[in-house]
């Protein structure tokens, strides 16, 4: 059996979390159209007879603008560390713009050619569906591969699963023997409260206006199965300003029936019941840069 840890790296909005779902065939980490989705470390497993991957999905590495930012920033440059293989993903264009100049640094840094400790490094080249011809990936290959020497390159549709059987091939012809870390039937090590808070994150990331979601926390303060089968869940969205919460709740509670709505369906699909979803919004004021709010919202950076 062969088995070990993929780190999923790259600069934020590049479909990170969108290719590890379509690996493991389960929509765990979640998804929107802007940048800056993901700010912890998810990890995920796929099994089949070959073995184990554990993959880690990272979020975006960004100059940071509040600690909130900083704190992603380490979770993502921790995980170089945490993994056997590192997979960094990147749009098919040919400019290479200040967050790809970064990892290339980082990794030529950390993860030096010629290293005894090197690691191997998987180039992978998202949303090739949107090129006009296969040959307008080749200028592409040949920028990145001036920024780094890697030791595959593959490119890929995260959208339309081309090509993702090929990534977890060479994930595997990469990776050593080992043990399976977990049973088979996993498929993450994130607890199911904490999927249903970014869950309802999400929603309000597609949902609400640009300036909003970024400065948004959720706490589930109740998850309980009843007797029936019924999930019983009370969360809270923590905003930082008094004008946001009145868009997030909208005229006549609207917007915040909206986003229950979608995130009760997105739990449900989870857990494959029923739940009763009643969420509540508060303001915490410039809670990003506040180092005891971001504690106590799960972002603890002496945890990293």
């Amino acid at each position: 059996m062969k088995s070990g840890f993929v780190a999923i790296i790259g600069r934020p909005n590049v479909g990170k979390s969108t290719l590890m779902n379509r690996l493991i065939g389960q929509k765990i980490a979640i998804t929107s159209p802007k940048p800056q989705t993901t700010r912890e470390k998810i990890q995920t497993v796929y099994t089949d007879d070959r073995g184990q991957v554990i993959f880690l999905d990272t979020p975006g590495i960004h100059k940071a603008k509040n600690k909130l930012g900083e704190y992603m920033d380490k979770v993502a440059e921790k995980t170089f560390g945490d993994a056997d293989i590192i997979m960094w993903l990147v749009e098919p264009v040919t400019y290479i713009g200040a967050g790809e100049e970064r990892i290339a640094e980082l990794l030529n840094r950390l993860n030096p050619k010629g290293s005894r400790e090197r690691k191997p490094v998987i180039l992978v080249v998202n949303k090739v569906d949107k090129l006009e011809s296969k040959e307008d990936i080749l200028p592409v290959l040949k920028a990145y591969k001036a920024k780094y020497d890697f030791d595959e390159v593959i490119p890929v549709s995260a959208m339309d699963g081309t090509n993702t059987d090929t990534v977890l091939d060479v994930i595997y012809s990469l990776l050593g023997e080992g043990p399976m870390y977990y049973d088979e039937d996993t498929v993450t090590t994130v607890p199911m409260r904490e999927i249903a808070a970014e869950l309802i994150r999400e929603q309000a990331l597609r949902l609400l206006k640009d300036e909003i979601p970024h400065g948004i926390a959720v706490l589930v303060d109740k998850f309980h199965e009843r007797s029936d089968g019924i999930f019983e869940v009370e969360a809270t969205i923590v905003c930082e300003r008094d004008s946001h919460k009145g868009i997030i709740i909208g005229k006549g509670g609207s917007m915040l029936k909206k986003i229950g709505s979608n995130a009760r369906k997105s739990i449900e699909d989870m857990l494959g019941a029923h739940i009763n979803l009643r969420l509540f919004v508060k303001v915490r004021k410039d809670w990003r840069d506040s180092e005891l709010y971001m504690k106590n919202y799960g972002y603890d950076s002496k945890k990293i």
